[in-house]
């Protein structure tokens, strides 16, 4: 009886544009690294709305009143929120502290998820949930991989 077996002793798939092959496997080492950066730097407005009222958001005050009236929250939630997005962002862009902050911002995003957008539906465009997910979902990987070899937490020798 023979099995097969999804080991690293199988080939991987021919590509598709063979000249793609050597680009592929000189920027492979850098996808991580790319989806990590980009997924803190996109947290930070998002706390900075909440925190200090930048772009077009409405500041820790007026957010934690919405939070509290709309969403049955503790208004101190809002700041927790905002700390989590702003510095846990940036945290999460240098690589620091990589996999705590992960699993404070995969559950920041589930809390998003059941108590603000899943009333509205999947689609983002509707106000769903389906954008706070994807980010949890990311973020989650983090957790899950830590921060790889182009983090701060690398380049101290400590992977939390």
């Amino acid at each position: 009886m023979s099995s097969t077996s999804l080991t690293s002793t199988s080939s991987p798939a021919a590509p598709v544009v063979p000249a793609f092959a050597s680009l592929a496997a000189a920027s492979s080492p850098f996808a991580e690294p790319l989806l990590r950066v980009t997924a803190g730097l996109l947290l930070v407005p998002h706390g900075a709305q909440k925190l200090f009222g930048w772009f077009g958001g409405y500041g820790v005050d007026a957010t934690g009143q919405f939070f509290a009236a709309k969403l049955g929250l503790p208004a101190s939630l809002a700041l927790v929120a905002g700390l989590i997005e702003f510095a846990g962002g940036l945290a999460l862009a240098f690589g620091l502290l990589t996999r705590p902050v992960a699993a404070l911002v995969a559950g920041l995003m589930a809390v998003a998820v059941v108590h603000v957008h899943l009333p509205a539906g999947f689609f983002w465009t509707s106000g769903g949930y389906e954008y706070p997910l994807l980010w949890g979902v990311v973020a989650l990987v983090f957790v899950i991989r830590g921060g790889g070899r182009y983090s701060l937490d690398a380049l101290i020798g400590r992977e939390f």
